[in-house]
């Protein structure tokens, strides 16, 4: 293995090895070992979709118990302000300069979503295990001191994410968000082997085995849908966008049918927190029916709005990566033309149209893979288990994975290497093609 890539590897289990530490690293002044009650809560319901996210560290009380969450949370809010403010538009369009100003827009917005957030945890925390609290240590003081103590590991969090995009491999943020989706898979396998064995009526071992196929066929399904397509055959090439000329030579343009990949998902995600935070953890019981709907993952209310913000996202971060207007220009500029169609607004309509046409199918799939879990939560697969059916949870890890083996397989390339398989090129989320 080449020495870069071997040190960049490094550098990545090391930060990852960092953040998992600290996710068991308890608030000063929590016992915990009376975090029962806490950890009963984050079981089941949206709850445990928060806990899964930070790798368990919510439950544990620990100082990454926000995670990343709430910068993913900024980030939407900053994009869309970059789509709908003039002053944010200009700010996209200068570049580097502004691609930085955005970011630091982006981390001021994150702080300001952690001391709200900050606070209901730790009024949740009192309430279920108050017990765990240093009875010695004033309320206030706590609050204060733990509130600067959240908002600090979640920057942190975000510092290494950071970090390993810049020196390890793959997208920083989003591996150490399937780190901590894969740190629940062996506790949520080992509670359905142990239920399925146990409990005659819900099919023994052979139930076991058939959650285990249909596993295996949706994870397959996951794979086709974040690779998506690479490019439009030539026969449809007239009609899909597929053909332009350069001096006779035939170039594809790189479309997908899910240019967005899972980025919906977890942006529609980030935002279906957004009710429980807001009427807190522990007011769950006392709300209004629509809001207890709200923060239940397996309900119709939860998972027709979840749907609904898929699809509006896919198109939203489709629109914003695939620019039709920028591409028809490239094309002209570079003496390039879809047959049939004149250069310029036309080419750009045209181009406009068919990612639409693209887009919908694609937006609708990913929308019921991520309601999946609730189906299989209907058929009696456990809450933990079911998350791995499909949704944020497995969209993201196959994502990720293909994403982060990607850029292995482009740095052995580079070094003249024939890749990590014999049989053909790793195909990742990006657009660009690893033939």
């Amino acid at each position: 293995m080449i020495e870069d890539l071997r040190q960049r590897i490094l550098i990545t289990l090391l930060f990852t090895a960092i953040y998992r530490f600290g996710s068991f690293v308890v608030l000063p002044g929590i016992d915990p070992n009376q975090l029962a009650a806490l950890r009963e809560q984050t079981s089941e319901g949206l709850m445990s979709l928060l806990n899964m996210f930070s790798g368990g560290a919510f439950s544990n009380a620990s100082i990454f118990a926000l995670g990343i969450m709430p910068y993913i949370s900024a980030s939407i809010v900053i994009q869309l302000l970059g789509v709908a403010v003039p002053y944010f538009q200009k700010m996209q369009r200068e570049g580097e300069s502004g691609r930085r100003k955005m970011n630091q827009y982006t981390r001021y917005l994150t702080l300001f979503i952690l001391l709200f957030q900050a606070p209901s945890y730790l009024i949740n925390l009192k309430v279920q295990s108050g017990g765990a609290l240093n009875p010695t240590i004033s309320w206030t003081m706590f609050m204060i001191t733990a509130t600067i103590i959240l908002a600090a590991g979640s920057m942190f969090v975000l510092w290494l994410g950071e970090r390993i995009t810049d020196k390890g491999i793959g997208n920083g943020v989003s591996l150490l968000i399937m780190i901590g989706i894969i740190a629940r898979l062996p506790i949520a396998l080992s509670q359905e082997v142990t239920s399925r064995l146990t409990n005659v009526a819900g099919g023994g071992l052979l139930g076991l085995l058939i959650e285990l196929v249909i596993l295996l066929v949706v994870i397959c399904v996951s794979i086709m849908l974040v690779q998506g397509t690479r490019k439009i055959p030539v026969q449809y090439a007239k009609r899909l966008v597929g053909n332009q000329q350069y001096g006779g030579a035939r170039q594809y343009i790189p479309l997908k049918i899910f240019a967005a990949n899972v980025m919906p998902i977890i942006f529609a995600q980030a935002l279906m927190f957004i009710p429980i935070t807001m009427v807190g953890y522990t007011s769950v019981d006392n709300a209004t029916w629509f809001l207890r709907m709200l923060v239940d993952h397996t309900s119709w209310v939860y998972n027709l709005i979840f749907a609904v913000l898929i699809i509006a996202f896919t198109y939203f971060y489709t629109a914003i990566t695939l620019n039709p207007v920028q591409m028809a220009e490239d094309m002209k500029r570079n003496n390039g033309f879809i047959p049939g169609v004149k250069p310029g607004h036309d080419t750009a309509e045209f181009i406009d149209r068919i990612m639409s046409r693209l887009t919908l199918p694609g937006s609708i799939l990913l929308a019921i893979i991520a309601c999946m879990p609730a189906m299989a939560g209907v058929f009696g697969i456990g809450a933990e288990f079911a998350q791995f059916f499909g949704g944020t949870s497995l969209l993201i890890l196959v994502g990720v994975v293909l994403d982060t083996l990607q850029q292995i397989e482009s740095h052995l390339l580079m070094r003249h290497y024939d890749g990590l398989l014999s049989s053909g090129r790793i195909r990742g989320r990006s657009n660009v093609s690893a033939y």
